[in-house]
């Protein structure tokens, strides 16, 4: 298959899960909902948003796990390393930001469940955060 034109590629920890996407993503999140911050072990996980027309595994596929963390919630990571990778759903492809291995010119444009956030972190960024999900007519500005 031939290598999608300005692909950005991401991979797991051990590099046995690899993937490529093309285009930009449609939204750039950060996610503080406890089921990300465990996840992820971070005080919020960072996710690229994109269209699984823009997506195609390169290596490591079968080694990839699912885990049902809340319902009809699927995280998906390396079976060998643990590392975060690609969730792959029907309208559209997450991708752990922290996991792409190619500079992207994408930025933050939303904090969800900003009421979960934990206590010792303040939201300072400009980016609007919302309590739980933003408004179904939110537009995120990528300029």
């Amino acid at each position: 298959m031939p290598a999608m034109e300005n692909a950005v590629r991401g991979s797991c920890l051990c590099r046995g899960v690899r993937w490529e996407f093309g285009g930009d993503p449609f939204l750039f999140n950060h996610c503080h909902c406890r089921e990300c911050r465990k996840s992820h072990g971070a005080a919020f996980a960072s996710n690229l948003h994109i269209r699984p027309s823009q997506f195609r595994w390169l290596a490591g596929e079968s080694l990839v796990r699912r885990f049902e963390s809340s319902p009809g919630v699927r995280r998906s990571f390396c079976g060998t390393c643990g590392g975060n990778v690609a969730i792959v759903l029907d309208d559209q492809v997450v991708i752990p930001a922290a996991s792409v291995d190619d500079p992207i010119a994408a930025r933050p444009q939303v904090h969800f469940f900003a009421g979960e956030r934990v206590p010792w972190l303040e939201i300072t960024d400009g980016v609007p955060a919302f309590e739980k999900w933003p408004p179904a007519d939110f537009k995120g500005d990528q300029s």
